[in-house]
């Protein structure tokens, strides 16, 4: 006859096997690095709106760069960092385009590149969340938040991995000492208040 195992050995058992999980869990939660998309900007677009006299014009940056990192169990532990060439500027106006180039406005052969560094990741919701960071324009230094959305993430066509994002603020460009403008008829002819979105695809490096 076998001798029955004692309960006391059973439940001490389970115990030890239920704490060295949870143990090896929690290590793996602690040691986890946050993982670093880069962003795919034939898949991606960088676009403002701008008041003209009664209407708003559009346009968008064809040439940048940037990555995400990002820490799905610590949106506090994620970042961005984004680099746009200024000349890549395309409001399917060649004129307006070389204007907008010039020293009036963004002054491209001095002023290069746009450049946004998060400092800070708040998380505001289900996939949502405030990023503060700097963004350098026009030779200027602001503080901007990004109210950004976190829209999916997996496999792509390529054996890859990619993660979708939206973001959206607004800016004065007075602030970045852009400050253009023409009276018409005693009204400006372009607004102050720039409105910026980004949608963003990225790949897991």
């Amino acid at each position: 006859m076998i001798p029955k195992t004692p309960r006391y050995f059973i439940v001490m058992n389970k115990f030890l096997t239920f704490f060295s999980c949870s143990i090896i869990i929690f290590i793996n939660s602690v040691t986890a690095a946050p993982e670093t998309h880069s962003i795919d900007k034939t898949h991606s677009d960088i676009t403002f709106k701008i008041r003209h006299l009664f209407s708003k014009v559009s346009g968008r940056f064809t040439d940048f760069q940037g990555d995400i990192s990002y820490d799905g169990a610590k949106a506090d532990a994620s970042s961005v960092n984004v680099t746009i060439q200024t000349a890549s500027i395309n409001t399917d106006n060649a004129d307006r385009d070389k204007h907008l180039k010039g020293e009036d406005f963004f002054d491209a052969a001095k002023h290069p590149v746009i450049t946004f560094k998060s400092k800070s990741v708040k998380k505001t919701g289900e996939n949502e969340a405030d990023v503060t960071g700097d963004l350098t324009m026009h030779g200027v230094t602001k503080e901007v938040v990004l109210k950004t959305k976190f829209t999916g993430k997996g496999k792509d066509a390529w054996g890859g991995f990619r993660s979708g994002w939206e973001a959206s603020t607004k800016v004065n460009r007075q602030d970045f000492g852009i400050k253009y403008n023409k009276m018409v008829e005693g009204a400006s002819m372009l607004g102050d208040e720039v409105e910026i979105t980004i949608a963003a695809e990225a790949i897991l490096k």
